[in-house]
């Protein structure tokens, strides 16, 4: 089955450079965050805060990245996020952050994030949620 998988385009804004010039490193996840949960509201219909809602969080466990290049003041830039499963009971955002120009990477990299209930211990998936996913039995995909 195909990925589940959304592009964003983000702008970098000013206060997200740094004296050199090029987007600040920290920023990357900052992204990263922006590409997650817009895939989750538009491919998923699923808004973080309808999840919070429900009584489950998505705390970040893991996190990596890979800065291939920069990115300027003002440069549009395409954030490609897949999601999938990693293990039975956490998510893997990988996402890839481009030019939108002429497609150069600025920064790759994933989050993994557990399934918690609102006390921060972990929970299992919900079923509901586990139905969203499309690789899940009876799993639908919005798009």
């Amino acid at each position: 089955m195909s990925p589940l998988q959304d592009v964003l385009q983000l702008r970098v804004r000013y206060s997200e450079t740094d004296q050199m010039g090029t987007f600040y490193n920290s920023r990357a996840l900052e992204w990263f965050e922006c590409g997650r949960t817009e895939l989750m509201r538009r491919r998923l219909g699923l808004s973080y805060a309808a999840l919070e809602g429900r009584g489950v969080f998505l705390p970040l466990v893991e996190a990596h990245l890979e800065f291939q290049g920069g990115a300027r003041y003002d440069d549009l830039l395409d954030l490609t996020t897949t999601v999938g499963w990693s293990g039975r009971a956490k998510l893997r955002f990988d996402v890839a952050v481009t030019q939108n120009a002429n497609g150069k990477p600025v920064v790759r990299g994933w989050t993994i994030h557990a399934f918690a209930g609102p006390g921060g211990r972990p929970v299992r998936p919900p079923a509901w949620f586990v139905e969203l996913m499309p690789e899940a039995p009876g799993g639908r995909l919005k798009g």
